[in-house]
């Protein structure tokens, strides 16, 4: 049994990664300031309110209700969403669908918090260390690139999703 402070006979971690691994906050807002240095919108708050949306859809999803598990889709179904709201309704004319598209897929650019990747490294070589996620995996391979997280193995909600029993 490991005691406190040590991972001896621990042999694989699993991390979730929005928040706990990467910053998605900081990594978003900052990327649509860069991109758009001259729209004056508080960007922190769009990408509240888009991963607030993230949460609602997919909890709706879970619970039986109608809607994608793909992430790529979610996240461009909820900007087109948040651009016919009153507070963001100025940004539809200025972003296309060639913009939005993009815009969708910069999750899959997420930074790693400071200490992120050299953490993430030391605990490899002592386990395996994986992701499990509800992203799918093509998004946390691209984040994984993106912000050299060493992971061993993807479990992914893509990935899970499409295990069936054989009973």
């Amino acid at each position: 049994m490991a005691t406190s402070g040590s991972l001896n006979g621990v042999e694989a971690l699993v991390f979730d990664v929005f928040g706990t691994v990467v910053d998605w906050r900081g990594s978003v807002s900052s990327a649509l300031h860069d991109q758009y240095p001259d729209f004056q919108d508080d960007w922190v708050a769009f990408t509240n309110e888009w991963r607030q949306g993230y949460y609602q859809k997919t909890r709706n999803v879970a619970g039986g209700a109608a809607g994608s598990t793909n992430v790529d889709v979610v996240h461009r179904e909820l900007l087109d969403e948040m651009l016919k709201n009153e507070r963001w309704a100025h940004l539809a004319g200025k972003w296309d669908d060639d913009n939005r598209r993009e815009l969708a897929l910069m999750w899959h650019k997420l930074n790693g918090w400071p200490d992120t990747t050299e953490g993430l490294y030391a605990l490899k070589k002592k386990a395996i260390i994986g992701t499990l996620s509800n992203g799918s995996a093509r998004l946390l391979v691209d984040m994984a690139k993106h912000a050299d997280l060493p992971w061993d193995i993807v479990f992914s909600g893509d990935i899970l999703d499409s295990y069936k029993p054989c009973i």
